[in-house]
């Protein structure tokens, strides 16, 4: 998968496995009888361009300036979404995910199943980056922000290659890729998305496995009273249940967890009605059926479905789920353990007064969303967790934050 088995060590290990060729996986392969640039070579260059505003079309916004190292490559700030395009204040839909801990995500599939024990069962919708997972790989995933109108807004590949070519990563683009990497833009391009592709995959920047949580697991450190807590309820199914598509343990080959299954799933969260597009009260973001994937358009019963975030790192993240409309770890639980019991909190009323549960999903699309526990109440129920308890598991979820990164909020 990609450049995953070569360039990732074992989950939770510090050591790198031997990498293969740098090109497998990719869509980018040497010229014939042209030597393959080395994975180090690679790393260096595609960290330059990380870093770089010059490739966008602002001269403002680098992959970086959304995907910042001391928030666990995560946005910097407490926006919902992030501004980019050709004026660097243009608004996108979505909140700039962690590029943290995807180096085993897998391609996107409609039936996935896990080798957890039991390979029969079909776990749905899995995998793919972006929040739709409508990018294969990593490789595929770095064209979106560098085409992006609300991002870097380049107009087209060879727009960007351009800015290769006659900028400051001509030399390093010539002494990887060889002297003649820039006669045909579109190789040029595909070796610049594999160059971010691979640093992408770096051990050190991209999964360090530096946490307490994972310092606990090696036998290096221990839970406080209420850290412990936190993880009891996180895991307890009739609690937090976070562990349903959160999983908190090593899984059977040793490997340390990742803190998300993959999985796509509909929560109804909120409409964030501080978002620019939502003020076309016809716009819905459906993630996985549309508006910015398309292949399953026709699906209705994959609309509202997004992918489930890692929660590594959660604590520095000052925005949360694919609209950025919760700003607090806190509120993000009370949404779980309040969206059935309480629904007048979280959504709008309509001109009756009425509360529009599931106010940013069209009605027809209701019965996609999840109603697993904490999902399992009605107004009236006792919340599956209480104040003290919240705290508990938001104390616990501060123990995943690595050691190099900014304190959590």
């Amino acid at each position: 998968m990609l450049l995953v088995a070569a360039l990732a060590g074992c989950a939770g290990s510090d050591t790198a496995r031997p990498a293969p060729p740098a090109w497998v996986g990719t869509a980018y392969a040497p010229a014939a009888g042209a030597s393959a640039p080395s994975v180090d070579a690679l790393t260096a260059l595609g960290r330059a361009l990380f870093f770089d505003p010059s490739l966008s079309a602002s001269g403002r916004t680098a992959c970086a300036t959304c995907h910042d190292p001391r928030y666990a490559y995560g946005p910097p700030n407490a926006l919902s979404v992030q501004p980019g395009g050709r004026d660097g204040r243009t608004e996108g839909p979505r909140a700039a995910p962690s590029l943290r801990y995807l180096q085993t995500l897998p391609p996107f599939s409609e039936h996935h199943f896990e080798s957890d024990g039991d390979d029969s069962v079909d776990a749905g919708p899995t995998g793919g980056h972006t929040w739709d997972g409508r990018a294969a790989s990593a490789h595929e995933q770095a064209r979106l922000p560098l085409l992006s109108s609300a991002e870097m807004a380049n107009a087209s590949a060879a727009e960007v290659v351009a800015k290769l070519e006659h900028g400051g990563h001509a030399a390093a683009f010539k002494a990887a890729f060889g002297a003649a990497v820039f006669d045909d833009p579109e190789t040029a391009f595909r070796a610049a998305l594999m160059a971010l592709e691979v640093f992408q995959q770096s051990p050190r920047d991209f999964y360090p496995y530096s946490s307490k949580y994972d310092a606990v697991l090696r036998g290096q450190a221990v839970l406080d009273a209420q850290e412990a807590r936190g993880l009891r309820l996180f895991d307890d199914p009739a609690k937090g249940n976070c562990a349903s598509c959160h999983p908190s343990a090593p899984s059977p080959d040793g490997a340390f967890p990742l803190f998300t299954d993959f999985g796509l799933i509909a929560l109804g969260v909120p409409r964030n009605r501080v978002l620019a597009v939502n003020a076309d009260p016809r716009y819905a973001d459906l993630g996985l059926c549309g508006p910015l994937r398309t292949d399953f358009s026709a699906r209705a019963d994959y609309c509202g479905l997004f992918r489930t975030p890692t929660l590594r790192n959660v604590a520095v993240r000052g925005s949360y789920f694919h609209n950025g409309v919760f700003h607090t770890l806190r509120d993000v639980l009370r949404f779980y353990v309040l969206r059935d019991i309480e629904p007048e909190r979280f959504y709008a009323r309509d001109a009756a007064g009425a509360v529009r549960k599931f106010d940013d999903l069209p009605p027809r699309h209701h019965a996609n969303v999840d109603t697993d526990p904490p999902f399992d109440r009605r107004p009236g129920d006792t919340p599956a967790l209480d104040d003290a308890e919240i705290d508990d598991i938001v104390a616990f979820l501060r123990t995943l934050t690595d050691a190099d990164l900014a304190a959590p909020r």
